[in-house]
C-alpha cells in the first residue's frame, strides 16, 4: 500500500486528488496539507511513502517545503507545476532539490486532473518505489556536484597614466562596464570545435545519453562531473515537455564546467559541449555525425523526444559511439542500444543501487548490452575513460 500526503492550497485539488487515489487499491491517502508548512509537519508525523506537492502555496511554498523534507526526512515527492516559463524554472529547481518527478498542470492553478489521471498514477507509483534509493542518496544541504564554471580570464587592467590630462579621460565602455551574469551566455565562450567523424576507429567519439524519471537529478551528477575540455560532444534525451528542457539546460550549464545548451536544428556538434533534446522534438545525428537534426516524427509510444530515435541515428557511427542509459520508467533506449552494440559502439548503464527508477537501465542490462554497469557517481568517469580509447 502506497501512503500519500497531498499538499495543495486548493481545496478542490485536494478533493480531486484524494478521490483519485482512494479509487486505487494500492493507494491510501494518509493526510492532506494546505501549505508547505503543514506538508513538512505531516511528513514528519505520518511518514508517508509519497508526497504530491504544489509549487505555489501560502505560508511556505512547495520548494521550501521540499528542501526541508529532503533534509530532515527524505521522502519521494511528485511536484505539480504550471506550463509557464516561471513554472518550468521552479520545476527544475524542485528536481534539483530532490523531487523524483513532476506533472504539468493543464488548466492553471486548478488542473484538469481527469485528463492526466493515468500519468499521475503511473508517476506516483514509480516515485513511491524510489524511497530506498532516495534516502541513501540525499544528504542535508548537499552542494552542487561540481564547482561553478571557471571564470573567463580577464584582460589585465592598464597601468594608471601619470599625466593629469589622461587621468581625467574615462572611456565610456570601461566606466559603464558591468560583469556578465552567471552563468555567462554560451555564445561568447569560445570552445574548440572538434566535429565527430564516422566510424572506423577515428578516435572522434560522440556520447549519446538517455534518461527519464529521476533523470534531471542524475544529470546534475553526470554532466557536472564531465571536464570542460571533454574531447567530444554529448547528446542527451531527457523525457520532458516543451519549455522544461530549456530550463534544465540552463540549470546544468550553471553548475557544470562543460557547456550545456538546448539543442537547435542544424547545430554543429562541438567538443566540450552538451546538447539537450528540446521537448516535443526527436533529436537525431546526421549521417556524418557532425550535425544535430530535429524532427517531429510521430512519438514512440508517448515519447517525443525518445532515446531510441537518437540511439538508432547514431548507431551507424559504430565504434565512435559511447551510449549511456540512466534512471527512468519503461524501456526507451534498449532498442536503439541494440543497434549501437551491433555496430561496435560502447554501452554504459546505471546500476540498480543508484537508479531512482530501475526501468530503462534494467532493460539494457537484461538484454546483455552493457559493457559497464556503474553507480551514478562513477558514470562521468566511465564516459571520460570510454571516449579516451
Amino acid at each position: 500500500m502506497i501512503r500519500v500526503v497531498i499538499a495543495d492550497d486548493s481545496a478542490f485539488m485536494r478533493m480531486v486528488l484524494s478521490d483519485m487515489f482512494k479509487k486505487q487499491p494500492d493507494f491510501e491517502v494518509a493526510g492532506v496539507a494546505m501549505n508547505g508548512k503543514e506538508a513538512v509537519e505531516k511528513v514528519k508525523q505520518l511518514k508517508p511513502d509519497l508526497v504530491t506537492m504544489d509549487v505555489n502555496m501560502p505560508v511556505m511554498d512547495g520548494l521550501k517545503a521540499l528542501e526541508i523534507i529532503m533534509k530532515d526526512s527524505p521522502t519521494p515527492v511528485l511536484m505539480f507545476s504550471s506550463l509557464t516559463q516561471e513554472g518550468a524554472k521552479a520545476t527544475i529547481t524542485a528536481l534539483s532539490l530532490g523531487a523524483v518527478d513532476f506533472v504539468s498542470k493543464v488548466g492553471g492553478s486548478i488542473s484538469k486532473v481527469d485528463t492526466v489521471e493515468d500519468e499521475i498514477l503511473a508517476k506516483a507509483r514509480a516515485a513511491a518505489g524510489a524511497g530506498k534509493v532516495l534516502r541513501r542518496s540525499v544528504t542535508p544541504s548537499a552542494p552542487p556536484p561540481s564547482q561553478p564554471k571557471e571564470p573567463e580570464p580577464k584582460k589585465p587592467e592598464p597601468e594608471p597614466v601619470s599625466r593629469p590630462v589622461m587621468r581625467r579621460i574615462a572611456l565610456p565602455t570601461r566606466k559603464g562596464y558591468t560583469p556578465p551574469p552567471s552563468p555567462p551566455p554560451l555564445t561568447p565562450r569560445p570552445q574548440p570545435t572538434v566535429s565527430v567523424r564516422p566510424s572506423g576507429g577515428s578516435g572522434r567519439k560522440l556520447v549519446v545519453l538517455g534518461c527519464s524519471t529521476g533523470g534531471p537529478k542524475a544529470l546534475q551528477t553526470v554532466v557536472a562531473g564531465l571536464p570542460k575540455r571533454l574531447p567530444c560532444g554529448v547528446l542527451i534525451v531527457q523525457h520532458m515537455p516543451p519549455g522544461f528542457t530549456k530550463s534544465l539546460a540552463e540549470r546544468l550549464d550553471e553548475i557544470s564546467q562543460i557547456s550545456v545548451k538546448e539543442a537547435e536544428n542544424h547545430d554543429m556538434i562541438e567538443a566540450g559541449r552538451v546538447y539537450i533534446a528540446p521537448g516535443n522534438y526527436h533529436m537525431t545525428v546526421s549521417g556524418t555525425g557532425r550535425e544535430i537534426l530535429l524532427n517531429q516524427d510521430p512519438p514512440i509510444g508517448t515519447l517525443r523526444p525518445a532515446a531510441d530515435v537518437l540511439f538508432k541515428s547514431a548507431a551507424p557511427l559504430g565504434r565512435d559511439i559511447v551510449s549511456v542509459i540512466l534512471t527512468g520508467m519503461g524501456s526507451d533506449g534498449a532498442i536503439g542500444m541494440t543497434d549501437i552494440k551491433k555496430t561496435g559502439g560502447y554501452v554504459i548503464a546505471e546500476s540498480e543501487e543508484t537508479a531512482i527508477v530501475y526501468g530503462m537501465p534494467k532493460a539494457v542490462v537484461d538484454l546483455g548490452l552493457a559493457d559497464e554497469i556503474k553507480p551514478l557517481q562513477q558514470i562521468a568517469g566511465a564516459i571520460v575513460n570510454a571516449v579516451s580509447h
